[in-house]
């Protein structure tokens, strides 16, 4: 069975939000992350978000080395829709979640399902939800140094494809794909916008870049 749903707009969010809490994982407004659920209780809540508003919050735990059945989470995470759809015959799930809207926790409501769920205000993040007018970004900055991280096959052509992105979509598709630890996407999804989220990115980039090269200069 497969299904292929639209984000074409926002709708309304739910206060009541279902969170999948996954370590590493980074959900952006625009950008687009694909899952494999198999863990029943999380089965079920793609099953019950399907039959409703068919949106899932990612979160991440607070330690990654915390081994708990359900470990402390962060206070902010992204609300995703579920854009993509597809069941196996062994009951896996294959999904698309297209981030919509960063939400706060304020709290995390008493059990009624397997899966957690908390109550969530988008308030503080309705910025998400407009996008940048004009471009902001420092792109000769963010090329120099991502070119020492993506392996073009054409690098010309390939940053002229992503140069033509909006910077929202550029920077937060941008921070999802490169290889940071949970505290450090953790810092770029809570950027209060997309213009501190881009030099967030380059400083992280750029650290990275010394640490594993430390005798190359960028040109």
């Amino acid at each position: 069975m497969s299904d292929q749903g639209t984000t074409s707009g926002l709708e309304e969010l739910p206060a009541i939000l279902p969170v999948f809490p996954l370590t590493g994982a980074l959900l952006l407004t625009t950008g687009q992350l694909p899952l494999n659920v198999f863990e029943p209780r999380y089965v079920d809540m793609v099953r019950d978000a399907m039959e409703s508003h068919r949106v899932i919050g990612i979160i991440q735990p607070r330690d990654p080395e915390n081994m708990v059945h359900e470990p402390p989470l962060y206070s902010v995470g992204c609300a995703g829709k579920i854009c993509e759809f597809a069941e196996t015959e062994t009951d896996i799930f294959r999904i698309t979640l297209e981030g919509m809207c960063r939400f706060q926790v304020t709290e995390e409501i008493e059990r009624v399902t397997k899966y957690r769920q908390v109550k969530a205000d988008y308030t503080p993040f309705e910025q998400d939800r407009v996008p940048p007018k004009e471009r902001l970004v420092d792109r000769n900055a963010l090329q120099g140094v991502l070119k020492h991280f993506l392996e073009f096959e054409n690098e010309e052509e390939d940053w002229e494809a992503l140069n033509s992105l909006a910077d929202d979509n550029l920077v937060n598709s941008l921070s999802m794909i490169c290889p940071f630890s949970p505290a450090e996407k953790q810092a770029l999804l809570e950027a209060k916008n997309v213009l501190a989220r881009a030099e967030l990115l380059i400083s992280l980039l750029t650290m990275m870049m010394q640490q594993t090269s430390p005798n190359r200069t960028l040109q």
